[in-house]
């Protein structure tokens, strides 16, 4: 294999049969570099649906009220829906081994202003536990506490974009900054996994807005995680339950699917989870079709390469050459063109995926990105299939009689 001689003949065919080496080279680093494109593009969306959730719990479970489309217990259709901190507590109350943290949301916006700068943005407000379900990452200061909330504190938690807007190079921590003319102490900076827009949002004490606007107990969604030890079935059964009771509760009727959502991210997960299989699948199929396209190619090259060069391999048995080191020949010449060509292949999709895939970044397709065993896990595959091709007609071509050899046409 590492003989000095073979080597030097096997560059010199090279040389002199260029257009049958590319075209060989061709198949393999094509069907190489389709595969990699490919799969990346499958693991891109994949990406990109599940970022969309990254920015929360994944056992998260929003409780959204509607208006109801059928008429129920007395009442007509078309009424709105209003939660209240009585629906929270009932919640809370009714399912103490189910859940983990509890969250009331009352969601306004604000003009905000520090000195002479301002900006408007939404306002959360929000119960102490809704850091965890958020998964919001504070990186300076610190979140509200239950202290806060039962003063119902005028203190906020500001977005890093808010911060930049605002107080540009200063500290906000400590800062007083008004939010609607009323005066509020900013105790925290966070930053958000989601995107750029969650860190433009204020967080507050939901029972300092209550507060503010008129004593009112009304919230506008009730958002909780649920025991983490579940599993789908029964994180959906539960979430089942929970939508049951709360439709009990606010008479709707149980056919009714716009007076009360309960929107469970288990389900969610699955349905991407379907999804991304089915990608999967498919990708495996279109990338196995394309691996077969490039070994037919290759066996179809080589075929034509040893029937070209029969009058060579007579020569070569006339002289004393056996038809072992015949066969050595082809399948070392056939082995180094494709494993060169696979990896040039592999190495300039690699590339591309490396220039242009962290610059990506949209809802449905993220990072595209595949790993690189899978990868050469392919290019070698290909590389021993198309060897394999070469090697029956690599052994014909060796056993044929120099004299029928030399007399081919």
């Amino acid at each position: 294999m590492f003989d000095r001689d073979i080597w030097q003949e096997i560059f010199n065919t090279i040389k002199k049969n260029k257009l049958r080496t590319f075209l060989t080279g061709f198949s393999v680093g094509w069907a190489i570099f389709i595969l990699v494109m490919l799969l990346a593009s499958v693991n891109g969306m994949q990406n990109g649906f599940t970022g969309q959730f990254n920015d929360d719990a994944t056992n998260s479970i929003f409780i959204r009220p509607g208006t109801t489309s059928k008429a129920y217990a007395g009442f007509e259709a078309g009424r709105r829906i209003q939660l209240t901190n009585e629906d929270f507590e009932y919640v809370r109350q009714s399912f103490p081994e189910d859940i983990e943290y509890i969250s009331g949301r009352y969601f306004t916006n604000t003009t905000a202003r520090y000195k002479s700068e301002t900006g408007s943005y939404p306002v959360q407000a929000v119960h102490p536990e809704f850091q965890i379900i958020e998964k919001t990452i504070i990186t300076d200061g610190r979140y509200f506490n239950e202290v806060d909330f039962t003063n119902k504190a005028k203190v906020a938690i500001i977005g890093r974009k808010v911060a930049e807007d605002l107080f540009k190079n200063e500290n906000p921590i400590g800062k007083f900054a008004e939010l609607n003319g009323l005066t509020f102490r900013i105790i925290g900076i966070f930053i958000d996994e989601g995107d750029d827009n969650a860190e433009r949002r204020i967080y507050a004490p939901l029972s300092t807005y209550q507060r503010i606007y008129g004593n009112t107990n009304n919230i506008n969604q009730i958002a909780l995680t649920y025991n983490p030890t579940y599993d789908l079935s029964k994180a959906l059964e539960f979430s089942g339950r929970l939508e049951d009771l709360m439709k009990r509760r606010q008479k709707v009727s149980p056919e009714d699917q716009s007076g009360i959502n309960v929107w469970n991210y288990a389900q969610a997960f699955d349905d991407i989870s379907s999804f991304t299989t089915v990608l999967k699948v498919i990708g495996i199929v279109v990338g196995s079709l394309i691996l077969i396209a490039g070994i037919v190619g290759i066996g179809n090259i080589m075929v034509f390469t040893i029937k070209e060069r029969t009058k060579e391999f007579g020569v070569r048995k006339a002289l004393g050459a056996r038809p072992r080191q015949i066969v050595n020949l082809v399948l070392l010449e056939s082995t180094f063109i494709t494993t060169l060509s696979g990896f040039i292949g592999l190495l300039f999709a690699w590339l591309i995926l490396s220039l242009i895939g962290p610059s990506i970044e949209t809802p449905a397709f993220s990072n595209p990105s595949v790993r690189i065993s899978t990868v050469i896990t392919a290019t070698i595959i290909l590389v021993i299939a198309g060897v394999l091709a070469g090697l029956l007609p690599a052994i014909k071509a060796a056993n044929v009689k120099p004299i029928v050899a030399l007399s081919d046409k």
